[in-house]
This record gives structure tokens, C-alpha cells and sequence, in this order.
């Protein structure tokens, strides 16, 4: 355990590092300065928006910028719907893969829309190779760069004095597909084909065991799709097992990569953020107020799968290398414990073990990780919930010391609370509201046979795999779990309105905040201005995120995870 706890040590250590760079190239990419990749990629971005015919100079307010947002998302949605639905027809098809079904297409295409990739499918028998290209690594590229580009306008109002235009959603979209992800998914594809990940067009083959049987083996393009779902904290797999499939993941330095495009993104928000408003020192702040919930996170769960299962050591069974019920030997207790955190603190959603065979309180941790839904967040649209978190903790401070709430200078009034509270509140909701609907329709529909009994596994652990589903859904992260029989006409489609819902009303709400405040004029600051810069803040922010974040789930917390914990003492 002791190679793996130094694995799990480095790993972070390493993306910390990272992100400072990646941070600064991104801020350079969004406020229009030259980098040294700009002679390949800048071609690109001018090309794509000459086709699409956006005025790179055009502005717009925050109203404008939403509404190219959504009507771009609106006409995703539908063409990728209609691939998925006639994909039987369609070309890259050599496994003869049927069409989804009503239900099923409208969840998977809301899933992978609103970047959670939340899938009632397996990959790999579910959809062919043109639905993979074109409509799932697509969308995996685009809905990523959708919410870096919602996170930047943030910024740039946020920075913003008497500001009225928060850019231009379009070339921000280019920016972001183009400048930032294109080339991070050729670096780590080409990492993952090194590695053994598959990248052809043929179909599946046969194989013969050892005991003489046939078996048929899926393979396809997915390097490409891979590299992508880790990068764009889309996390969908193109395998049902995900990474735990040694095709998605073959070796430990693949595990490594896919562990540090996970999160290499969100990190490196936070220093784009320093930048483009010209403080540091809050990014600083935001950062290890970050990591003073993350690390805990990390290190409590490793604990708990390296300390293995009670009930299974009671029956005499060696737990020394941690509890490996759904886990891959190749990766070890320690490096799932930190897979399970980042994937659900940055809303990825990807899996390198099952969730649903963690511990009850090493899966507690994922669960806490997708109702905070801002420690690093996903792509752009999670820290825009820690934004939200800031501008609260600014009202909660200024309310305690008796002077107006102000935020790099502009006042958090009623109108900017009333928007914040929007996008707190429904997050909750959300995941309470689905949860008890969907308990009430077990305990009084199910009987055995039928599509509606969906859970193998009664008791604290099922309401638990409920749980979580909607949990994963309101915070676009898309893992799951498994024990649910989630593909039946209910869950396909109340996750589905959830996830939509759970996806726009938290970028609109604060695209409309800062719209409000980028156009007040910024105050200098005095000796009585709240610093937000300062440790001081930084522990009010902690302990808000912990207070709010984690109150709203302490009964759901106790019901499951927590009992199911109590019942194998």
C-alpha cells in the first residue's frame, strides 16, 4: 500500500503543478494574446468561424450570450438525437448496432448535451461507431467548451466596471474546442494509443478462451473518445465498465493520464480566473480553500478502501491490500479511492473501479463530492457554482461585520442574491425532490418482474443507489450506482428532465449575476473594504461550503450511506 499511497501523492502533486501552466495559456487564449501553439491552432479558430460565419468583433450582453448558448445546445441536441435514433441505417456500423428507443435517446442525448454522460447503455453494444464519432465525442468536445466559455463571460463580467458586453459566446466556443481541448485529447490519445487503448474502424472479433469457448471482443475508436471524456469532465465511457476496461485503461501510466486530465482543467480555471481579473492572490485563496476540502476527501477515502470491509474480515478473508470487491488490481484500493473523489468533485463522472462496491462510507465521498458541485468543479460550469459559493460567502461576511457586501469592489446587492439563491437552491431540490418521487414509486409500484423493480439491493444500500442517481444527474457528473436497473422509461426520462434543468438554470442564473454586476461601477478599494484576497475570507468561504453545502444532505447521508456503515459494525 505504501507504492500506492506515494502513486496517489504524486498524482495530485503533479496536476497542482500543472495547472499553473495550463492556467496561463488559457488566460492568454480568452483575452486574445499570442501563445506558442497560435501558428496551428489560431488557423483553426479563424477557419471554423469564417465557415460559421461569426464576426470574431461582435459583442454581446449576458441576455444575448445566453440565448447563442442555448439555441446551439437546442440544435445539438436534436441532430445528435436523430443519429442515435436511425443509427441502424447509417454508415460505421459494422457490428449491425439497432437503433435507441425514444426513451433511452432522449436521456442519453440530454446526458451527453449537458456534459453529464449519465449512461442507461453500454457503450459498446449500444451505439455504433458513427454514433460515437459523431455524436458523442462531438458533443463530448462542444458541451465541455460550453461551459468554459459560460465560465469566462462570468469572469470577464466579475472583472468587468460599467461593463455592458460579456464577449461573444461563439468565438469563446471556438476558443475553447479549438485552443484548449483539441490539443490536450491529441496529447493524451496519443498517450492511451501508446499505451494498448484501441483506435480502429474494424469491427468486433472472435477470440478463443483457454477453456475452449467463443468470446466476442468489442473494440473500436476509442482513444479518441476517451481522451476527451477526461479532459472535458464528461466522463462517459465508451465501454459499459468505463476505465475500469482495460481497453479504455490498460496499464498503470494510462491510469495516471486519464487521473490527471480529470482534472487538469478545473484546476487551471482557478489560476485563469487570478489572471483575468488581476489578483492572484484570490485565485491563491479559492485554490486552498479547494484543497482544504478535496484533500480530506482524498485522504478519508483512501482509508477506508485501504482498510477493506468489516463484514468481509469478520469472515476471515485477508483485507491487506484494502477492500478489492469491484476494484482492478492493476490500480490498487488507494489510486479507485482517488479516482472515485476527483472524478466526482470535478462532475467528470468517469470510473476506474465501481462505485457501488466501495465502502459505505468510501462511496459517502463521491456523494459529498457531487452535492458540494463546485471543489474544482467540471469544466467551467462547477467553478461558476464556486463562484456562486464566493458571492455568498461576500453577503454572509458583509451581513456579520455591518458594512455593504462588496466583491472585487462591486456591491452584492438584493437582485445579485435573489440570482445566487437561484442557483444554490435548485441543486438540492433537484436531488431531494427526485429521490423522494422515486422511492414512493418503488415502495408502492414494484412488484417483482416488472420494469419498475429496479433495485437488487434493498434496505439503506438501495436508497443509497437511488440516490446517487439523481445526485449524479443534478450535478452533471453521470457516474453511477450500478446496482440500479436504471434503463426503464422512469429513470430514462426523470433523469433526463434533470439533468436539463440541473445544466441551465446554473449557468443562466449566473450569466444574469454578472451581467448585473459587470455593469456597476467598481469602488476602490479602503481600510474597511472586505479583502477577498485575504486567509481570513478563505476559511469563511470553507466553512460556508461545508455549513450550506453539507446541511442540505445530512438526513439522505444518514439513511444510507451511514446506516449501511452502522449495519456491518
Amino acid at each position: 500500500m505504501g507504492t500506492e499511497y506515494v502513486a496517489v501523492g504524486f498524482t495530485i502533486l503533479f496536476t497542482i503543478a500543472t495547472s499553473l501552466l495550463l492556467g496561463r495559456y488559457m488566460f492568454k487564449v480568452f483575452t486574445g494574446q499570442r501563445t506558442l501553439l497560435d501558428p496551428v491552432l489560431f488557423p483553426i479558430e479563424r477557419l471554423v468561424l469564417r465557415v460559421t460565419g461569426v464576426n470574431p468583433n461582435e459583442q454581446q450582453d449576458w441576455k444575448q450570450y445566453s440565448v447563442s448558448l442555448l439555441v446551439s445546445n437546442i440544435f445539438m441536441w436534436l441532430a445528435t438525437f436523430a443519429i442515435v435514433s436511425i443509427q441502424k441505417v447509417l454508415p460505421l456500423n459494422p457490428d449491425g448496432i439497432a437503433n435507441m428507443g425514444p426513451t433511452l435517446s432522449f436521456n442519453t442525448i440530454s446526458s451527453f448535451t449537458t456534459n453529464t454522460n449519465l449512461q442507461h447503455y453500454s457503450g459498446e453494444t449500444g451505439l455504433s461507431y458513427f454514433s460515437q464519432m459523431f455524436a458523442i465525442t462531438f458533443l463530448q468536445f462542444v458541451t465541455a467548451a460550453t461551459g468554459v466559455a459560460a465560465c469566462i463571460a462570468i469572469i470577464r463580467g466579475l472583472a468587468g466596471n460599467r461593463l455592458t458586453q460579456l464577449g461573444n459566446f461563439y468565438v469563446d466556443l471556438t476558443r475553447a474546442t479549438a485552443r484548449v481541448f483539441l490539443p490536450l485529447a491529441l496529447l493524451v490519445g496519443v498517450i492511451l494509443i501508446w499505451q494498448g487503448t484501441p483506435m480502429t474502424f474494424e469491427g468486433a472479433v472472435k477470440a478463443t478462451t483457454l477453456e475452449g469457448q467463443e468470446q466476442t471482443i468489442a473494440r473500436g475508436v476509442v482513444a479518441p473518445e476517451v481522451s476527451i471524456k477526461q479532459l472535458g469532465t464528461n466522463g462517459g465511457g465508451y465501454f459499459g465498465p468505463n476505465s475500469t476496461h482495460p481497453y479504455e485503461n490498460p496499464t498503470p501510466i494510462s491510469n495516471f493520464a486519464e487521473t490527471w486530465s480529470i482534472a487538469i482543467i478545473p484546476m487551471a480555471m482557478v489560476w485563469t480566473l487570478g489572471y483575468m481579473v488581476g489578483r492572484r492572490r484570490l485565485a491563491v485563496v479559492i485554490f486552498v480553500t479547494m484543497l482544504a476540502v478535496y484533500l480530506p476527501m482524498v485522504t478519508f477515502a483512501v482509508a477506508q478502501e485501504a482498510g477493506g470491509n468489516p463484514a468481509i474480515a469478520a469472515l476471515g478473508v485477508d483485507q491487506s491490500t484494502g477492500s478489492m470487491e469491484g476494484k482492478e488490481v492493476r490500480f490498487g484500493a488507494g489510486l479507485s479511492a482517488l479516482w472515485a473523489v476527483t472524478t466526482t468533485v470535478t462532475s467528470n463522472g468517469s470510473v476506474n473501479a465501481m462505485h457501488d462496491s466501495l465502502t459505505p462510507l468510501g462511496g459517502l465521498m463521491p456523494l459529498i463530492g457531487m452535492w458540494l458541485n463546485n471543489i474544482f468543479g467540471g469544466v467551467g460550469v462547477g467553478f461558476i457554482n464556486m463562484l456562486i459559493f464566493v458571492i455568498v460567502a461576500v453577503f454572509v461576511a458583509g451581513m456579520m461585520i455591518g458594512r455593504t457586501p462588496e466583491f472585487l469592489g462591486k456591491k452584492v446587492e438584493a437582485k445579485e442574491m435573489k440570482l445566487a439563491s437561484l442557483a444554490l437552491l435548485w441543486h438540492p431540490l433537484a436531488i431531494l425532490v427526485g429521490t423522494a418521487i422515486a422511492c414512493y414509486v418503488w415502495a408502492t409500484t414494484a412488484d417483482p418482474g416488472t420494469a419498475l423493480a429496479w433495485l437488487k439491493n434493498p434496505g439503506a444500500h438501495g436508497f443509497s443507489e437511488m440516490l446517487y442517481e439523481f445526485t449524479s444527474s443534478a450535478a452533471n457528473n453521470g457516474s453511477g450506482f450500478e446496482g440500479l436497473g436504471d434503463n426503464t422509461p422512469f429513470w430514462n426520462m426523470s433523469t433526463g428532465l434533470v439533468m436539463l434543468l440541473s445544466r441551465y438554470i446554473p449557468i443562466i442564473a449566473p450569466l444574469a449575476l454578472a451581467g448585473a454586476l459587470a455593469a456597476k461601477p467598481a469602488s476602490p478599494e479602503t481600510a474597511g473594504s472586505l479583502r477577498a484576497d485575504s486567509a481570513t475570507f478563505g476559511f469563511t468561504l470553507w466553512a460556508v461550503i461545508v455549513i450550506l453545502g453539507l446541511l442540505m444532505f445530512m438526513p439522505v447521508a444518514v439513511l444510507g450511506p451511514i446506516a449501511e456503515h452502522l449495519a456491518l459494525r
